[in-house]
């Protein structure tokens, strides 16, 4: 849990450094979008699309993987730890 934690906050400090070094050379989000041919709307609108599309194909694969990860992990045998 450690190492997970110190991850996300090396990739936090890491992203805010650069967001300030970005923003020191006056550059914005808007400029990064627009230089690939999106505005901040049409990035909204494709993350929306592609949640509407995720969860329920998510959901569906859970109904699949969950009991199959259950018997598996009842199954298997137990640790020797000495």
């Amino acid at each position: 849990m450690y190492q997970f934690l110190s991850t996300i906050f090396k990739i936090a400090a890491i992203s805010l450094l650069v967001g300030a070094g970005l923003s020191f050379f006056n550059v914005s989000a808007e400029d990064i979008l627009g230089s690939v041919g999106l505005s901040p709307v049409q990035l909204w609108i494709y993350l929306l699309e592609f949640w509407d599309w995720a969860v329920p194909n998510m959901i569906l694969g859970a109904f699949i993987v969950v009991p199959v990860w259950l018997v598996i992990y009842l199954f298997r045998p137990p640790l020797n730890r000495q």
